[in-house]
């Protein structure tokens, strides 16, 4: 950084919002620095070369100024999520990562892996084609990276040890009298708690537990491992995990609910 307080930054844009008359004030997700907010001086004038400060796009910025909020000199975009528009299932995903960022990640708080997580994520929503059948990936795909940003965020879903013993959790395959007990406000039980008011059973354990992984979990037919009804208790499970340990509910996930319902 120069005397004047001049650097270049790099970040994905997750807010953009009019600041006075004529410039925008947009928040960026940073490896470096978690959360910035920067002021783009001109940005909402017709033509101006700041206007591609924007949501969902990747960037490039050269900033100055020694005052809190800083301002932005220069853009270039290296990647553009503008697309992700394109349905409605997309849009909620990628909104339900913003979302969530907002509640993981501070001012200043520097977040490992964080943020090229959320590149991935995009990427893959990015990349999504639509079926003429009946098509639960995209639901898959969200719930997915939620929860590697929570796991990243230090507010991971401990569904491999149980939460009254700390023993490890062994879904019993097959065996259909098995099961295991959610409680938001803990975790997941191997003994049967009447504060629980959700009961999964061995293949769903299994395939939460899957979860964690970098892939999909995918049959070897090339389809998606779980129905849809699953894969709506597992977001279930993910709303109400959020809701309980950062008090906060994510409208964009109320949204993905109602489109698989």
């Amino acid at each position: 950084m120069s005397g004047s307080g001049e650097c270049r930054l790099e970040g994905l844009c997750i807010k953009a919002s009019p600041l006075g008359e004529n410039d925008r004030l947009i928040t960026i997700l940073t490896d470096e620095q978690g959360i910035v907010r920067l002021a783009v001086p001109g940005a909402r004038r017709p033509k101006s070369s700041l206007a591609a400060a924007t949501p969902l796009t990747y960037l490039s910025l050269q900033i100055f100024g020694k005052r809190n909020l800083k301002s932005v000199r220069q853009i270039k975009i290296l990647k553009s999520y503008s697309g992700l528009g394109k349905n409605i299932e997309c849009l909620a995903a990628a909104q339900a990562i913003t979302e969530l960022t907002f509640l993981l990640v501070g001012n200043n708080d520097k977040q490992q892996n964080y943020l090229s997580c959320v590149l991935a994520h995009l990427d893959r929503i990015y990349l999504y084609e639509e079926s003429k059948e009946e098509d639960i990936k995209m639901l898959s795909m969200s719930i997915q990276s939620l929860i590697h940003l929570l796991a990243i965020g230090g507010i991971n879903l401990p569904i491999h040890h149980c939460c009254k013993t700390g023993e490890p959790i062994i879904p019993p395959l097959g065996n259909w009298e098995w099961g295991c007990y959610y409680l938001p406000s803990e975790g997941f039980s191997s003994r049967e708690d009447p504060q629980s008011n959700l009961k999964i059973n061995a293949s769903e354990v299994a395939l939460l537990q899957r979860l964690l992984f970098p892939e999909l979990p995918i049959k070897s037919n090339g389809e998606l491992l779980g129905p849809k009804k699953v894969w709506l208790k597992i977001l279930f499970i993910i709303e109400t995990w959020i809701s309980t340990q950062l008090e906060k509910d994510l409208s964009s996930l109320k949204m993905l609910r109602e489109i698989y319902s």
